[in-house]
Order: C-alpha cells, then structure tokens, then sequence
C-alpha cells in the first residue's frame, strides 16, 4: 500500500471476541508444512513507509531497533518487512544490490529474529515493473536470486513474498511472471514459505484470474481496504473523489458486514478450491477516519480473518495508519485493543 492507492475489498464483524480456527486440513498431504506455517505467522503487522521508500526516512519512518520489541511485546507474531529493492540496485544485469542497503535489511532479519518474530519479506512499489513487465523481469528475477542466495540460511519463519500488488500492464502478464520469479527463489529455497497474489493490486475481485504454480509451498496473499471510501478518506494520493471526503464513518451495520464477510467468504472458497492457506497481507484505515470507527472496522476484520483460519498482517506500525504513535512512543489503544483482542 502506501503512496499508490489501491481498490480492494474487506470483511468482518463487531468488536467480537477474535480466536484463531484451525487452519482447514489440505487436501494434499504434502501441503500441510506450509499451512502449519502459515497459521504460525498469526497476527502480524506492517513496518510500512521506512525501507519502501525512495529512501529510508523520505516518508517519515527510519526502523529503530525498539520498534521490533514493542511489536513483540504487544502480542504480534510477525512483521511484514515492505522492501524498495529496485531503487537500490543497478540497472543493469547481474542488477547488484547495494550492500549497505543490504546490510539494513539483515539489520532489520536480525532484529526480527532477536524478538521471536516471523518476517514475510518482500519485493515492493517496483513501480517499473507494472508499467513495463517484460523490460523488467529479468531485473526483478536478478534481485530474487540475490535476496534468496543471501537469505537461504535463514529459518522457515522468514517468508518469502514475491512482488506487493501487481498492477498495471502486469496485470496480464502476472500469472506467466510468477512461475520465473518462483524458479529463482526456489534455486536455492527449495521449501521456503512463499507468498502470492492476484494482479489488480492484491485485490478480492482479481483472483479469479489468478493462476499460482504446482508448489507446495505458497501462500495465497490479498488485500482489503473496503469500503475504500472509508479506509482512503483524505488521502492526498487516492483519486479526486477519494482524497476530498472526510466525515465517513463505518458503524458495523449488518449490511456493512454482510458485505465484509461476503468478500472474505470469496477468499476462503478460492482457497480451498486451490488448498493454499491465507495470509491477508494489508488492511488499514487512513488516519482521516475517526479513530472509533476505524478501532471498529479494524476489529471486525480481525474477528472474520481469524474465523477463517487466515494470518494477517495490519496496515501499518506507525506512519498514516499507525498503530502505534511514534511521536508518544505510545500504542493507539483502541487500535492496539482492536488487533489483540484477548
């Protein structure tokens, strides 16, 4: 998420009590490591807008070793760790990766793993990418073979996640892309927990389209910012009729959750039919909204996630969706009591 905006559907229910169900069993035998591992990511959160920025520290966030503690220590069990690699890397093949950028990002693994958390690493805002597919992927395949080499020795709680929200031109060519970047990773991860998703940015309405290779270890990704109206008010980067609203609210009517459940109830049959687990990589409101109504949208999303067995990961630590208010160094209890409801 962060600079671009996206279209894309939700869930849920009340402010009800959230308890993870058991992950559906698999169909196939040699698929129940990785939805093991996937029901072991849990509750997750985002560290957005600090190592997927043009730079780190250009939108705001510079990662700080405490972040990773207080994660921990309020009950999440995992950081999705956006990454900018392409802004860090050659033009030009083999695409070398900085290596003190490298370095940042071991920085960030280690302190991870100093905390006990799972990290689902990925390739994010490679804006080039969706705009020209075919000149690109063979930058994007270089910089997976060099993440994986690097990282090969890490444990299974470091998920790999290929490519955040297609889009664009890719859109048509994601399904054909998937199966290369998968080969690079697989080079030297052959059972690393991978993560995948639909084009139209990670959205609901896209997975029809989605075709994901015969591996046994992926993990289905989608978003959810419905009702996006809701979620992007006054955004300064949404469309015009988004980023002029304010004042909207979502209460937790029946048909606002009706609609919420519906859409992950799309997720769940196209999980089973493809018996992959679920991970909901995003989900967020903007800080626009008023801070109940977004504690109740983000609780009822959690609520609906974990009746389904699915792991998530919220939109974001600290930054325009924060949980967490780094000027205070204080978590937004209402938010904080909505994601780790006991």
């Amino acid at each position: 998420m962060t600079r671009t905006f996206l279209v894309v559907c939700t869930l849920t229910a009340t402010g009800a009590v959230a308890s993870f169900s058991a992950p559906p069993e698999p169909k196939d035998g040699a698929r129940r490591k990785v939805f093991a591992a996937n029901a072991a990511l849990g509750r997750g959160i985002n560290f957005g807008n600090a190592l997927d920025a043009p730079s780190e520290g250009d939108w705001g966030v510079t990662l700080e070793a405490d972040y990773f503690k207080r994660a921990a220590d309020a009950g999440f069990k995992t950081v999705r760790l956006p990454v900018r690699w392409s802004a860090h890397a050659k033009a030009d093949a083999p695409y070398t990766i900085d290596p003190p950028f490298f370095r940042r990002v071991d920085w960030a693994l280690d302190r991870a793993a100093a905390n006990g958390l799972n990290v689902v690493l990925n390739v994010h805002h490679y804006d080039e990418m969706n705009k020209e597919p075919k000149a690109h992927l063979p930058r994007l395949v270089g910089l997976w073979e060099q993440i994986a080499a690097r990282y090969k020795d890490r444990p299974a709680s470091v998920a790999f996640e290929l490519f955040n929200e297609p889009n664009g031109a890719l859109d048509a060519a994601w399904n054909d892309a998937i199966p290369v970047v998968l080969k690079a990773v697989r080079a030297t991860n052959p059972t690393r927990p991978v993560v995948a998703g639909p084009g139209g940015w990670n959205n609901v309405w896209a997975l029809p389209k989605l075709k994901l290779p015969n591996d046994p270890n992926l993990i289905l990704t989608v978003h959810f910012y419905e009702p996006f109206k809701f979620t992007h008010q006054g955004a300064p980067w949404g469309p015009d009729d988004v980023k002029t609203l304010s004042g909207i609210k979502w209460d937790g009517t029946d048909a606002e959750l009706k609609a919420l459940r519906k859409s992950l109830d799309d997720v769940e049959a196209w999980a089973k039919k493809a018996d992959v687990p679920v991970f909901v990589g995003e989900f967020g409101a903007y800080e626009k909204a008023d801070l109940p109504s977004r504690s109740k949208w983000t609780a009822a999303v959690v609520t609906e996630c974990e009746a389904r067995g699915f792991s998530w990961a919220y939109w974001e630590f600290c930054a325009n969706f924060g949980a967490y208010d780094r000027e205070k160094k204080a978590w937004r209890d209402p938010l904080l009591k909505a994601l780790q409801p006991k």
